[in-house]
Order: structure tokens, then C-alpha cells, then sequence
């Protein structure tokens, strides 16, 4: 009996990361100034292919309006998804910041304050 699992993990990673160097690509081409530090940091696509969650992180700049630029640009998104990506379906785009960024500033604020009190 051979086991399949491997290789669909493999493949949903592949479309993983393909979706998220096209959605990386596609932001640095977009004119829209609320956009210009944001990073698609990893992508999630579900297994069907129908949904994917979209992690960005933007250096520096915590914009309240970021999700709504990233909403209004989900078709131009979807659009070079469909162009790039060979998929049977195209995916929902769904934006999610990256907890990972502040887990790491809170992570670098409690080593510095360890340094400074050993000083």
C-alpha cells in the first residue's frame, strides 16, 4: 500500500509558495502608496484550492488602512494568480497580518531590556 500524503503536502506546498512569489510580485507593481512596505510573508491555500489566507507583514508601518487596499486590490491579485498559476480553481484571497513580526519585535524588546539591566 503506498501512502499518498507526501505528495499531496508537497504539491500544497508548491502552490503555496507559488501563490505567494506571484502575490509578491503583483504588490511591488501595484501604484497604490498604502502598499509600498507590505510583504506577503506566506500563504495557506486550503485543499480544495478554493480558499487561501494570505500573511503579509509591513515593515515599519501598522496603517489601518492596509486590509482595505489589499481588498480593493484582490482582483487585480486573483487576476495575476489566474495568469501565472495552473490550478483548478482560483482561489479566495483572504489578508491576514503576520503574527510573526510582532512576536519577534516583542521577543527583541525583552532581550534588550535584559542587556540593559545587566549594564
Amino acid at each position: 500500500m503506498v501512502s499518498r500524503s507526501p505528495r499531496k503536502f508537497s504539491r500544497m506546498l508548491r502552490v503555496n509558495v507559488l501563490i505567494r512569489e506571484v502575490l509578491g510580485d503583483e504588490l511591488e507593481r501595484l501604484a497604490d502608496p498604502r502598499l509600498e512596505m507590505v510583504t506577503v510573508m506566506s500563504v495557506d491555500v486550503s485543499p480544495d484550492l478554493r480558499n487561501a489566507i494570505v500573511y503579509y507583514g509591513a515593515l515599519g508601518n501598522q496603517d489601518p488602512a492596509i486590509p482595505l487596499a489589499l481588498k480593493s486590490a484582490t482582483p487585480r491579485l486573483r487576476k495575476a494568480i489566474s495568469r501565472e498559476a495552473r490550478l483548478k480553481y482560483l482561489p479566495d484571497l483572504r489578508f491576514r497580518e503576520d503574527p510573526s513580526l510582532e512576536t519577534g519585535q516583542r521577543v527583541e524588546e525583552i532581550l534588550r531590556k535584559i542587556n540593559e539591566s545587566k549594564k
